[in-house]
């Protein structure tokens, strides 16, 4: 097995992983929105930042932290400057990004294996 098979295997198996399991995410919280919109007639606005903001709180970042996401999540709470790029991520539905990461992913994992099946 050849050092460009291990490679193309691996990034086709990351590509999966990346572009389904953002799939399911976006199909998630585009099920929850409309489950609340049907319920309580508003629609519920997620934006990028929101999801940034749950990734980094349950993921990266504990209470008391220091280092660069720490810093970057005081940044994200109260901005000082880049105050523009801030309200970018706020405005851009969470839903659209999962999917356009979806995509690459998924693109990532055809493309690799394509890659595969032609040796």
């Amino acid at each position: 097995m050849s050092v460009r098979r291990v490679l193309l295997g691996t990034l086709a198996g990351l590509g999966a992983i990346i572009g389904y399991g953002c799939l399911l995410v976006f199909l998630y919280l585009v099920g929850t929105q409309a489950y609340r919109f049907f319920r309580e007639g508003e629609w519920m606005h997620v934006g990028m930042g929101d999801g940034i903001r749950f990734g980094l709180v349950h993921c990266c970042v504990k209470e008391g932290a220091g280092g660069k996401l720490a810093v970057f999540l005081q940044w994200w709470e109260s901005p000082a400057t880049w105050l523009g790029l801030h309200k970018v991520f706020e405005v851009i539905p969470a839903s659209l990004a999962l999917f356009a990461v979806s995509m690459v992913g998924n693109s990532l994992f055809i493309y690799c294996r394509d890659r595969l099946q032609q040796r």
